[in-house]
């Protein structure tokens, strides 16, 4: 029955993955068949870094006859993803920095040592991407779908003796003409519509 203490709903992400790809890559259908290919696997992260916000804001009308807003509306929405990779791969540099270049490089009096120079992206060559985040509990599994996001926020890089060096992923979301900005996928029974 609704609204009765139940210990079947709560979640505990025992297991957390990001995907990213180009936007308009197809979408997973489900909670749980094979993730489209054009979707990559960002790999290992940083155990409770995942996290996911929505920002939505407010304006309220206030009148003399009351000390209470007499109306309030929402003027925008905002959500934001933000997860720590531990695995520096080329890919996710890109996916941290919001995109940029990948070059090898020659290295004078070497044969057969490979160099390579990342540049980030120039003002206004960002990128945006598609990203997945799959959540998953026991038997429960969650698919958090992102059309469209982007890299918006400055890279702090801590690279300590003491502990390993992650690239702090922080990726907002962008809105669309008729598409959902965001939405889940689960195989949750806790989510059957009510009759």
């Amino acid at each position: 029955m609704a609204g009765e203490a139940n210990s079947n709903e709560i979640v505990i992400p025992s297991v957390t993955r990001i995907y990213l790809g180009a936007v308009g890559s197809t979408a997973p259908a489900d909670a749980t068949s094979a993730m489209p290919a054009a979707l990559r696997n960002c790999g290992l992260s940083t155990e409770d870094s995942l996290k996911f916000n929505t920002e939505p804001n407010f304006e309220q009308v206030r009148s003399a006859q009351s000390s209470y807003p007499t109306r309030t509306f929402q003027t925008t929405d905002a959500a934001t993803i933000e997860i720590d990779l531990q695995q520096w791969s080329g890919e996710n540099f890109k996916a941290v920095y919001g995109g940029g270049e990948i070059a090898e490089v020659t290295v004078a009096g070497q044969t057969g040592v490979k160099h390579y120079k990342f540049s980030p992206p120039k003002i206004g060559g960002r990128t945006e991407v598609m990203a997945v985040v799959e959540v998953i509990d026991g038997g429960k599994h969650y698919r958090f779908v992102f059309p469209r996001c982007m890299q918006m926020e400055g890279v702090s890089g801590d690279l300590a003796k003491t502990k390993e060096a992650v690239l702090p992923l922080r990726l907002a979301v962008q809105g669309g003409d008729d598409l959902d900005a965001w939405y889940v996928l689960t195989d949750d029974p806790a989510f059957t519509p009510a009759a």
